[in-house]
């Protein structure tokens, strides 16, 4: 088993950006590996609908307050973008960030097609979303930067082949096993990562009380530090080089400091 990296997804959905980037900023003091951004344009689950903070925007000004920790896009739509405007966004913060850039890419889903069709951007069917997905990767490789897929769809999953690794989101360690599996299929030496929902406590008691009886799917890392560092090792045994943990309360810096001094020392 490689060594696993841990990242962590920002709180995207705040008013205040000054929250993401205190989050980024403790994720780097706590020894994590990444802070990931999702490239959404507002939340509505629960309601009240919320804004969100644009991707690059905000992966530029945490490039800005940090020095070693990776940043990432948790993952750019294809169909947002035209191809060489989302190149151009990456560069810019692999810049800013003097080459700690992952560009991971998605061709989007169901959940995504309000936000297209607010602005008058075509949504369309899978096949056309690949086609744009494909040309994304396409354009952003070879620019100094680890390029990655995001997405579960198989015919996601083979567009792998263009790039440098795959991001799956959610699932459990098995399920993970066997897509990587699939990936590994067509591109042998692939980065892959899972990134999912997490709730992470000082302690298992702690865990239960951040969950207030909401129940938990199991594609959930929930518990306290042993709990996490078990399920990490075991999706690192189903061939994860990267997790990347989205807290249901993301806003906490604390999730951070849990994940580096109580978590990572179990995964060594």
């Amino acid at each position: 088993m490689t060594q696993l990296r841990v990242g962590l997804a920002l709180p995207s959905f705040v008013e205040d950006p000054e929250i993401a980037i205190a989050v980024a900023r403790r994720a780097e003091a706590a020894g994590l590996d990444g802070v990931f951004a999702y490239d959404h344009l507002w939340r509505d689950v629960p309601p009240p609908r919320r804004g969100a903070l644009e991707c690059f925007a905000l992966l530029g000004a945490v490039a800005a307050e940090t020095e070693r920790i990776r940043v990432a896009s948790f993952v750019a739509r294809a169909t947002l973008r035209p191809a060489a405007t989302l190149a151009a966004a990456f560069d810019a913060v692999d810049r800013i960030s003097k080459g700690r850039l992952i560009a991971a890419i998605g061709a989007g889903d169901s959940q995504t097609r309000a936000e297209n069709e607010a602005f008058g951007l075509e949504f369309g069917d899978l096949s056309m979303r690949v086609t744009a997905l494909m040309h994304a990767v396409q354009t952003a490789r070879g620019r100094g930067y680890p390029v990655w897929v995001g997405g579960n769809a198989r015919v996601v999953r083979e567009t792998v082949a263009l790039a440098d690794g795959w991001n799956a989101w959610g699932g459990t360690p098995d399920t993970f096993s066997e897509n990587a599996a699939l990936v590994r299929a067509v591109a042998p030496a692939a980065a892959l990562s899972w990134g999912g929902l997490a709730l992470v406590g000082r302690d298992d008691g702690h865990a239960a009380a951040k969950a207030n009886g909401r129940e938990l799917s199991d594609g959930v890392v929930a518990g306290g530090p042993a709990r996490v560092a078990d399920r990490l090792r075991a999706y690192a045994s189903a061939g994860a080089e990267w997790v990347i943990l989205a807290p249901i309360d993301s806003t906490d810096p604390d999730n951070a400091t849990i994940l580096g001094e109580a978590v990572l020392p179990l995964l060594d």
